[in-house]
């Protein structure tokens, strides 16, 4: 019976294969299947099944959906929205599986078991925001299960430029711990200073055609940030249509708090805000330098659009 139950719950763990690229493998592909399987072979060495299923019917799993990104989008609010739905089963914290060389190379029980409980029909839910930027992701991703369902969270690139600004310097803040003024960061040499880390996050073309190497657009659904923070039910709405779950949330499940200035959360008659450290004012920057924001970003989101086929209402 427990040889049973063993086999079983490894065939949960292993990832359900849909070939989505040509079937020619390259010197690459090779690689990455062979990492694959020692990933795989480390989840079966550590045979730690027993903290995995509760008496209850429920179990982890790996996830089904990641919310790869972007720092400073908004992925906490899309994945505290998404979890007014009953079938989604969302890791509390940020796990920095793919990566973060030490979590990834404990493999993938280990990544399990960063999951919560969930039954058989939820989707398991991860969200990471540095999986968008990372080089390395989209691969190592895509060797786990090729049928993912990605979600990308995307705002104003220069807008998001200040909100990743804002996040460090109140950390900073916080700490007691002096930190420059944007403009050191933004500006080198009297010119617009391009390998400002914050910049280049924003750089959203160049990192979607890493995505699309290795996943279909049609599985990568596109948040709009922007209209997210603004009118978040229509937004929600096609999420739940892209990850095929039935329409639960509604537009009784968002209220405008005056006091904060953006939309909070109504689930069975309890009310939730988001955390005091979103929503924070950006600092004053002339105007003289966002318009050379604005213009570096011009030309980038000009491909990104092409690339993905919408527009957005960016500067």
């Amino acid at each position: 019976m427990a040889a049973l139950l063993l086999g079983a719950l490894l065939l949960m763990v292993q990832p359900r294969i849909v070939p989505s690229r040509p079937t020619v493998i390259s010197k690459a592909e090779a690689t990455s299947q062979s990492v694959q399987k020692e990933l795989l072979k480390k989840t079966v060495l550590k045979n730690d099944f027993k903290g995995n299923i509760h008496f209850n019917g429920s179990c982890r799993q790996l996830p089904q959906t990641i919310i790869i990104g972007v720092r400073k989008g908004g992925t906490r609010a899309l994945l505290e929205m998404l979890s007014l739905h009953p079938d989604i089963a969302a890791a509390e914290s940020e796990v920095h599986f793919f990566d973060w060389e030490d979590h990834y190379g404990n493999g993938l029980q280990w990544y399990m078991n960063q999951m919560p409980f969930s039954y058989p029909h939820q989707i398991t839910v991860e969200k990471t925001p540095a999986y968008f930027t990372s080089p390395k992701v989209p691969e190592r991703v895509y060797n786990m299960n090729q049928s993912m369902r990605l979600l990308l969270i995307l705002r104003d690139p220069s807008e998001r430029v200040l909100s990743d600004y804002t996040q460090v310097f109140y950390n900073h803040v916080q700490k007691h711990k002096p930190y420059p003024s944007i403009e050191e960061f933004l500006i080198k040499d009297g010119e617009l200073n391009v390998d400002y880390k914050a910049i280049n996050r924003s750089l959203y073309y160049f990192h979607m055609q890493n995505w699309l190497k290795y996943f279909p657009l049609d599985r990568i659904h596109i948040v709009d940030g922007d209209k997210l923070i603004k009118d978040p039910f229509p937004e929600i709405e096609t999420v739940e249509r892209f990850l095929r779950l039935s329409p639960q949330i509604n537009a009784s499940n968002f209220y405008f708090n005056k006091t904060k200035g953006f939309y909070c959360l109504r689930d069975s008659g309890r009310e939730r805000c988001l955390h005091e450290s979103k929503g924070r004012a950006h600092p004053h920057v002339d105007s003289h330098l966002l318009d050379k924001l604005y213009e570096y970003f011009h030309e980038p989101n000009r491909k990104f659009f092409e690339l993905v086929g919408r527009t957005f209402d960016w500067h």
